[in-house]
């Protein structure tokens, strides 16, 4: 099971991320922020409370309680890596 080990805040959006498979990238969650119409995201455009996170139960979760699947986080980190097409679309995040 894919899970996060580490977090760091890198600026506009961005979460520094280490992987329990060795994996290091960075997500910018700047787009899934701001375009997602959810309510519960609208407080997370608050550059303050979206660095306000921590690492728990395997993925990065907000004080809102907020959290996102571990997969989608290395999706973004790694949605340019040619090797882990293939990974991406059986998750669903490629058609």
């Amino acid at each position: 099971m894919l899970a996060v080990n580490e977090a760091k805040y890198s600026g506009n959006y961005c979460i520094s991320l280490t992987f329990n498979n060795g994996r290091q990238g960075v997500a910018n969650l700047k787009e899934t922020i701001f375009h997602d119409k959810r309510l519960i995201f609208s407080t997370l455009k608050d550059e303050s409370n979206f660095k306000d996170f921590k690492v728990e139960h395997s993925t990065v979760v907000w004080s809102n309680e907020i959290d996102l699947a571990s997969e989608y986080l290395f999706y973004l980190a790694f949605k340019d890596d040619p090797d882990l097409q293939g990974q991406f679309k059986q998750w669903g995040y490629l058609a």
